[in-house]
């Protein structure tokens, strides 16, 4: 019978390094050519949309994970993992653990390979699953000293640097702006479902390394033109999902023509990453496709590992 796995499984087996470690390699497989990963596919369904993205690490698995935006309070992602030799199913996880933990690992995965080795401060503006991923995920890639936070809720960010000071013992402050929370820190993270800009990228410090998870498209976006002219790096997960957003990304546009680059290919030393220290770098999260089923099938390795 396969594996199944909820919330609760996921978080109790899915540390931040291990998970980091994860979206590493799959970063690198797909840049390999060894995970096949189109962009996702959506069914309009009258009222809602099916979407699904899907993954092949070829000769092992293949997978899919399916979510829907009917915006039920029940609606819940479904991640499932098959064997690549016989086709059967190895395991299904069900929640949204796995794919918020999965994108909060790749955000690691940039600041590692993308901010100053001695970086050890970060603002961040948003405080929702993804914000938090995000911070858990920076955390064990870099040895934070002091985390800043602003949302627009002033008891939900106030509870959030409780939370990174309770759960990480990273020392955390709520502040009343975004411009207080990513002035002179070294790792900014936007997370936020903000459609009009809420950073100003004259505020960051030179030296900056910003992920970006929210909305980050023509006509919605949680951060304006002017961060990426700022951008000294600009690299997405990737490159194929970027171009496939209709409407399409800012980072897309005809004037940023060849300027985003792929994560994947900076991890393999195949294109440049931070070259000085002063330069600011800008990691476009898109999510990539079939990440959340290499991260199921690590959970898996890591049951079997641990029998």
């Amino acid at each position: 019978m396969p594996l199944l796995f909820a919330d609760p499984d996921v978080a109790a087996a899915l540390d931040a390094p291990t998970t980091v470690a994860a979206m590493r390699d799959a970063l690198l497989a797909a840049h390999a050519g060894r995970l096949v990963a189109p962009p996702r596919a959506a069914a309009a369904l009258g009222g809602g949309r099916m979407v699904l993205t899907a993954g092949h690490l070829t000769g092992e698995w293949y997978g899919f994970r399916s979510y829907d935006t009917f915006g039920h309070p029940e609606g819940e992602q479904v991640v499932v993992l098959h064997d690549g030799r016989t086709g059967a199913v190895r395991a299904v996880a069900v929640g949204d653990e796995l794919g918020s933990r999965r994108t909060g690992g790749l955000g690691g995965v940039a600041v590692d390979a993308l901010a100053r080795p001695d970086a050890v401060t970060l603002g961040v503006v948003g405080s929702g699953a993804q914000a938090w991923t995000q911070v858990w995920a920076a955390a064990a890639v870099r040895p934070l000293r002091e985390v800043t936070v602003h949302s627009r809720s002033a008891a939900r960010r106030e509870a959030f640097a409780a939370r990174i000071r309770a759960e990480l013992d990273v020392p955390a402050r709520a502040v009343d702006s975004a411009r207080a929370a990513v002035r002179e820190r070294d790792v900014v993270v936007l997370a936020t479902t903000a459609v009009t800009p809420v950073l100003d990228a004259a505020d960051l410090a030179p030296g900056t390394h910003v992920n970006t998870v929210g909305f980050k498209q023509v006509d919605r976006h949680e951060f304006g033109t002017d961060l990426l002219d700022a951008a000294d790096v600009l690299v997405t997960d990737s490159p194929a999902q970027a171009a496939a957003y209709d409407p399409p990304m800012l980072a897309t546009l005809p004037a940023y023509a060849g300027w985003l680059g792929d994560l994947g290919a900076v991890l393999a030393g195949d294109a440049a990453g931070r070259t000085g220290a002063d330069q600011v770098s800008v990691f476009c999260s898109t999510g990539l496709a079939g990440t959340e089923v290499f991260l199921l099938d690590r959970l898996v390795r890591l049951g079997a590992a641990m029998a």
